[in-house]
């Protein structure tokens, strides 16, 4: 199945949320586009608005043998 593709979208966003992003997505090891991107679908799914497919398992030559 194919990726939809990610859109940009301009973010308007209090300094001390922004900052307080910043330092979980250090913490994370994650972007600070990827944390955001983290916990509004974290948010979603647990209010039940994201349409999750369940992940696609994919086997090698090897792993069919």
């Amino acid at each position: 199945m194919a990726r939809k593709a990610k859109k940009a979208y301009p973010l308007r966003i209090h300094g001390d949320i922004l900052d307080a992003m910043k330092r979980w997505s250090d913490d994370e090891l994650r972007s600070l586009n990827g944390q955001i991107e983290y916990v509004l679908r974290d948010a979603l799914r647990r209010a039940g608005r994201l349409k999750e497919h369940p992940p696609q398992i994919t086997q090698t030559e090897e792993q069919k043998k």
